[in-house]
């Protein structure tokens, strides 16, 4: 598979994206990051354990055609080396930030910043606009036009066949790998089942999914998904009414019980 991004830059592609600098400006505040893996789901845990609802609102600002999809809990690599991660979500009922962390997958000591509808990030040499912060993803708009083409050039072969070849299917903002992944779901409207415990959900393009552990008492799931080795989301309490995103299609969780997970396809 023809690789999408600059040459000479695997190497620092793949390993190093914890190098890229992500710096913002006109948005938010920053932050250490802390040590931790970064939590993912709308909901966070109280002191008792018990879930703490998101205040909303479910989104901030508006979506943009040729945009990257950051999801919750997830990274994206992107053109040039680097990479951002989704770590956390912050809302107060009128309006929402997100805390963005360095890099496609999560290590130690990586930079964090708050952002927001309208603020611009810089990853490895290209600038990005904040267009809008969802309990479930973050929307960013390429800038210039490097960036747009690198992501949006069509791989070699739609044919996934895992691990990290499979980058140009799975952080692309092509419209024919978009249409190949939404067609790996049930239609808008049906139902997808996750079963606990029950294995990934392969999809055509290098996507899996999977639902890791139900908590009955809280209400609560843990569903993650990889695509090409990377981490892309993790929506560690998702619940009944939440909204989740995969490869561009976006479910709500109509159901939960001890053994699966239902998520009706809205788009």
């Amino acid at each position: 598979m023809r690789d999408p991004y600059p040459a000479g830059r695997r190497s620092a592609y793949w390993f190093t994206a914890a190098a890229a600098l992500l710096a913002l400006t006109g948005c938010g505040s920053s932050g250490s990051g802390g040590d931790a893996p970064p939590a993912g789901g709308p909901t966070s845990t109280s002191a008792t354990g018990a879930p703490v609802r998101d205040k909303g609102p479910e989104c901030a600002g508006t979506d943009s055609e040729g945009s990257v999809h950051v999801l919750r809990g997830g990274g994206f690599v992107l053109p040039g080396g680097g990479g951002v991660q989704y770590a956390a979500a912050t809302a107060d009922g009128r309006t929402r930030t997100a805390t963005l962390r360095d890099g496609a997958s999560y290590q130690d000591g990586q930079a964090a910043r708050t952002v927001a509808p309208g603020g611009r990030i810089a990853v490895s040499g290209h600038t990005y606009r904040v267009a809008q912060v969802c309990s479930y993803r973050v929307v960013l708009v390429p800038q210039d036009a490097a960036a747009r083409t690198a992501l949006a050039a069509a791989p070699a072969s739609m044919k996934a066949v895992g691990g990290r070849a499979d980058a140009g299917l799975c952080f692309s903002t092509g419209a024919a790998v978009r249409a190949a992944a939404s067609d790996g779901f049930p239609p808008k409207g049906s139902a997808w089942t996750l079963s606990n415990n029950g294995g990934r959900r392969l999809l055509p393009t290098g996507w899996s999914a999977a639902l890791y552990s139900v908590d009955a008492t809280a209400g609560t799931a843990v569903i993650r998904a990889n695509c090409a080795a990377i981490p892309v989301a993790a929506y560690k309490q998702a619940a009944v009414g939440d909204t989740l995103e995969f490869a561009g299609a976006t479910f709500k969780v109509t159901s939960l019980t001890p053994t699966a997970a239902v998520l009706t396809r809205t788009a």
